[in-house]
C-alpha cells in the first residue's frame, strides 16, 4: 500500500503539472522475478520515474516503451523473457532470474476518473480489502480491450470499465469475491465467444496499521521504520512531557491515553507493541486487548515479566491461553542480535511483516523452494497471444 500512495501523490503531482504519463504494471510472472504481479511505476513524457517494477533491471526497455505508449495513446502489453539465453545473449545482459515477466504499459487521460490510476485510489480509499480486475491478454479480438479494469469494493460495489458478456461476467465477479475471501490474488483464464481473455484479479490491502502503546527514546526509531514502509502508526502513553506530536513526527496520532482510560478505548483490529517499560501501563493495556481481535501483540522486556502478566490475568478470570497467548509476541522480536534502539526496532517491524505475510522469518537460503508464493491460475487454458516478446535485459538508459 506504501507504493500506492508514492504513486498517488506522484500521479498527481504531473496531473497538476500538465505533464503526460503512463503507467507499467507486472500483470503476470512465470518463473523467478524480482517482483511479483501488482508491482508499479509511473513513467512521464519527459522519463520521470516512481515506483519499480524490477530490480532495476527492466526500468530502462520499460520506460522507452511506456513513453511510446503515451505518444501512440495505446495500452501495450510486452513480455520479457529471461530464460530465452540465446536471445538473451543478443539482446543484453541476462537477469539470471529465469522467469517471465508480462508488463502492462498505459497512457493515462487525467480527464478519465475511471483510468487505472483513479481505480488505484477508489481501492485505497478503503480500511477493507479490495479487488481490482484487469484485463491484460487477448488470444482474438473480443469485446473486452486490453487494460480494460473492474474494482470490487469490500461492500460489494463494482466500478469501472471491464464490460464482458454476462456469463464471463458472473465468472469474474465469483473468482473476485473469492479472491476477497481467501485474501490472495489470482490470474484467470475465460472462454468467450470470441477467443480467450486473461485477467488478473489483484487484492489490494489496506495499509497496516500499528498502535505502539509507549513514548520513550527507544519507540521513536519504531515509528520511524513503521511509516517508512506506508504503515500508519499512532502512539499513546500517559505521560504528556513524552507523548508530544514533536517527538513523533512520523506518527498519524499521539494520544496522552493515562492506564486507567484504557478500556474506554474503542476495540483494536491493530497491530499493537508494549513498549511501556510499565508493569501497571503494560496489564492495563493487556486486559484491553484481550477481548479485541488485534492480530499481534508485541511485548517488550524478558520472558518473565510476560509470564507475571499472565499470572495475574488467569488469577482475575482472563483465559488467556485461549484468548492471548497464540497472539503474544514476547520477547518481542526476531532474534537478529539486537542491542542498540534502532536494531530492536529493525527486529520488531521485520517480525510484524513476518506475521503480515503468514512467514516463518527464517534464513531465505534454508528455503527448498521460491522465495515468494506463485500467483495461482484459474481455468487455465491460454495460449500466448500475438504479444511483443523481449529477451530481459540489463539497461538504465
Amino acid at each position: 500500500m506504501s507504493e500506492i500512495r508514492y504513486l498517488l501523490a506522484a500521479y498527481d503531482a504531473h496531473r497538476a503539472a500538465g505533464r503526460a504519463c503512463a503507467l507499467a504494471t507486472v500483470v503476470h510472472v512465470s518463473g523467478s522475478a524480482y517482483r511479483r504481479p501488482g508491482a508499479r511505476m509511473l513513467v512521464t513524457e519527459d522519463g520521470q520515474l516512481t515506483g519499480a517494477i524490477s530490480g532495476g533491471c527492466l526500468e530502462g526497455d520499460a520506460r522507452r516503451r511506456a513513453r511510446q505508449a503515451i505518444v501512440r495513446q495505446r495500452p501495450a502489453l510486452v513480455t520479457y523473457d529471461s530464460m530465452d539465453e540465446e536471445e538473451d545473449r543478443e539482446n543484453g545482459v541476462s537477469l539470471g532470474c529465469q522467469g517471465v515477466i508480462q508488463i502492462l504499459l498505459e497512457p493515462l487521460d487525467f480527464l478519465d476518473l475511471t483510468n487505472p490510476v483513479e481505480l488505484l485510489r477508489a481501492c485505497a480509499r478503503h480500511e477493507q480489502p479490495s479487488v481490482l480486475v484487469t484485463a491484460f491478454s487477448l488470444t482474438t479480438s473480443t469485446e473486452v480491450q486490453l487494460g480494460e479494469r473492474l474494482v470490487v469494493l469490500p461492500d460489494g460495489t463494482r466500478q469501472g470499465t471491464l464490460m464482458a458478456e454476462a456469463s464471463v461476467a458472473a465468472r469474474i465477479w465469483e473468482h473476485a469475491r473469492q479472491a476477497l475471501q481467501h485474501g490472495r490474488s489470482a490470474t484467470a483464464d475465460y472462454d468467450t465467444v470470441a477467443g480467450t481473455l486473461r485477467v488478473f484479479l489483484e487484492v489490494i490491502r489496506p495499509p497496516v496499521r500499528v498502535t505502539v502503546f509507549g513514548a520513550g527514546n527507544d519507540v521513536q526509531p519504531l515509528v520511524r521504520l513503521a511509516a517508512g514502509l506506508g504503515w500508519r502508526v499512532r502512539v499513546l502513553d500517559g505521560r504528556p512531557a513524552q507523548a508530544t506530536a514533536a517527538r513523533f513526527p512520523e506518527a498519524e496520532e499521539v494520544r496522552v491515553i493515562r492506564f486507567d482510560q484504557l478500556a474506554d478505548l474503542p476495540p483494536s483490529q491493530e497491530f499493537a507493541v508494549l513498549m511501556t517499560h510499565n508493569y501497571h501501563y503494560d496489564l492495563a493495556v493487556l486486559r484491553y486487548l484481550l477481548p479485541t481481535a488485534t492480530p499481534y501483540v508485541g511485548l517488550l522486556g524478558p520472558r518473565k515479566k510476560a509470564d507475571r502478566l499472565l499470572a495475574e490475568l488467569q488469577a482475575e478470570g482472563w483465559q488467556t491461553d485461549e484468548h492471548l497467548v497464540p497472539r503474544l509476541y514476547s520477547p518481542v522480536g526476531l532474534n537478529i542480535g539486537a542491542e542498540t534502539a534502532e536494531e530492536i526496532a529493525l527486529s520488531i517491524v521485520a517480525e510484524m511483516q513476518a506475521v503480515l505475510r503468514g512467514r516463518s522469518a527464517g534464513f531465505l537460503h534454508h528455503l527448498d523452494g521460491p522465495i515468494h508464493e506463485q500467483t495461482p491460475v484459474l481455468n487455465s487454458s491460454l495460449t500466448q497471444g500475438a504479444n511483443s516478446t523481449v529477451a530481459a535485459s540489463c539497461s538504465l538508459s
